[in-house]
């Protein structure tokens, strides 16, 4: 668990630099380099276009998932873990969080196109409050299974965790960091939602209403 929130010790000259680093940090996606090296393509023209472990799956395969997945949560987790050994406070831990997502979503060197979030954001949990992270999976399972999508499902978990974060007495830099990342990846993840949401409208007009001749 981080320390409460406080200001860090170190100068904060040397924040500013972690932050900084930490967005580089980010921006090494690997999803495209590890797909340019394979395969000698630009991701960014492959599949849906996005820089992250399921899209690399698509065009690599599970073990190319599985790579890219590991990478960018390992990025998260350096950010963080890093930012906490450098002063006693978890301003500097929670604002690297945001700032290594950033760099993977948005990377400088990629024309700001990146990935969306999910796995950097998971990584950098594990490091800020693990107990945070068990509750976002213990919030997903059910919602998966009960709204048959694991997108959505894993969405909706991410949306909650403030709440459950609260609710389990977390620190209020886990709350935080957990609001950060809800709204972070709702947003990068709104045109998925609205895809969710027409094929959910297309199955409902497909279904036959009671007392109409089709129902019968």
């Amino acid at each position: 668990m981080m320390p409460s929130l406080a200001v860090a010790a170190i100068p904060v000259p040397h924040q500013l630099l972690w932050l900084l680093a930490s967005y580089a940090l980010g921006c090494l996606t690997a999803a495209y380099y590890l797909t340019r090296w394979r395969l000698g393509k630009d991701l960014r023209n492959e599949g849906s276009g996005n820089l992250g472990a399921r899209n690399a799956g698509r065009v690599l395969g599970r073990g190319g998932f599985v790579a890219v997945f590991l990478w960018d949560a390992a990025k998260g987790f350096v950010a963080v873990s890093v930012a906490s050994r450098l002063g006693d406070g978890a301003v500097l831990p929670v604002a690297a969080l945001i700032a290594v997502t950033i760099g993977h979503t948005w990377p400088a060197q990629l024309r700001f196109r990146g990935g969306k979030g999910i796995a950097v954001s998971i990584g950098a949990t594990v490091a800020l409050d693990p107990l945070a992270l068990a509750l976002l999976v213990a919030a997903a399972v059910p919602l998966i299974a009960l709204l048959r999508s694991v997108t959505v499902g894993g969405l909706a978990a991410f949306a909650l965790g403030p709440l459950l974060a609260w609710s389990a007495g977390r620190p209020p830099s886990t709350v935080a960091a957990l609001g950060f990342t809800a709204a972070f990846v709702l947003f990068t993840h709104r045109r998925n939602l609205a895809d969710e949401l027409a094929r959910w409208r297309a199955r409902a007009a497909r279904l036959p209403i009671s007392g109409s001749p089709d129902a019968k």
